[in-house]
């Protein structure tokens, strides 16, 4: 791997900005003073970083991306905020993701190995993961969570404050205007929750045994009987020691801004 820093005569680096040895500029790209770019990252052409953006090493950002740029939010006022992107992350054609706002914590997150297929958008102040896949076209409005692994399929559009939970998964097209569990799938529009990410979770080696006691808990977490915070601590009670069943509790119990994306049947699941 070279560790010379190559610019094509027609990019424009402003005097300031950060490149990492074994960097990458192609022809037509601009990258603004205040950009850091990790090691051997590469612009393929046509990119425009701007804005207090750092990105972290080896990653590979398509032509017409547009990174840093300044928050399509109304109430932006000029304050300097920022994004952050980490490491190994690809980000495809069109892509657009913006700094925070004040009104959310000043920065926007990336985490590591994400991939951002073509024209994807991810809105000031979001969180997101590491290992996320969005598909294209995907719409992550402002303030918005993500976790880790999670996959947003082509088109989905999701509301601003909604949390995605780790290792969901979000069906092509839908709608999403409530919080997704860990481990499930959302679909439709408006979408709801319509089991658990049973795919993924075998790519990604859990146990049948794991597996199994996940789907008990959500059976009993989205049953007909009671409110579902008597459901939660039921579930608590009888899965003390379980560690995926308690990160969904987690997920229940903490105070976001949207309800809980449901089954459209309690059956479902």
């Amino acid at each position: 791997m070279t560790l010379e820093t190559k610019i094509h005569p027609l990019a424009v680096v402003e005097p300031g900005a950060q490149l990492g040895v074994g960097v990458t500029v192609g022809p037509f790209c601009t990258i603004g003073a205040h950009v850091e770019l990790g090691d051997h990252s590469e612009v393929v052409s046509h990119v425009s970083l701007a804005g207090r953006t750092r990105i972290g090493g080896k990653a590979r950002i398509f032509p017409f991306a547009s990174i840093g740029h300044i928050p399509q939010d109304l109430k932006y006022h000029g304050e300097e905020s920022t994004l952050e992107i980490g490491d190994h992350c690809m980000i495809r054609e069109g892509v657009t993701m913006n700094p925070g706002t004040e009104g959310g914590g000043m920065v926007t997150r990336v985490g590591h190995h994400c991939t951002f297929l073509a024209n994807a958008h991810v809105a000031h102040d979001c969180v997101v993961g590491n290992h996320v896949i969005f598909s294209n076209n995907v719409m992550l409005a402002g303030h918005c969570q993500v976790g880790d692994y999670a996959i947003l399929g082509g088109g989905a559009a999701v509301h601003q404050f909604c949390r995605i939970g780790a290792h969901a998964f979000i069906g092509g097209l839908s709608g999403v205007e409530n919080d997704v569990i860990p481990y499930g799938i959302a679909l439709g529009n408006r979408a709801h929750l319509a089991g658990l990410n049973m795919v993924g979770l075998k790519r990604r080696g859990f146990s049948r045994e794991a597996i199994q006691d996940i789907r008990r808990a959500y059976r009993l977490l989205f049953a007909e009987e009671g409110t579902l915070q008597e459901r939660i601590e039921d579930v608590a009670n009888d899965f003390t020691d379980d560690a995926i069943v308690v990160e969904i509790l987690d997920f229940l119990r903490s105070v976001g801004n949207r309800s809980v994306c449901t089954p459209r049947d309690s059956k479902e699941g």
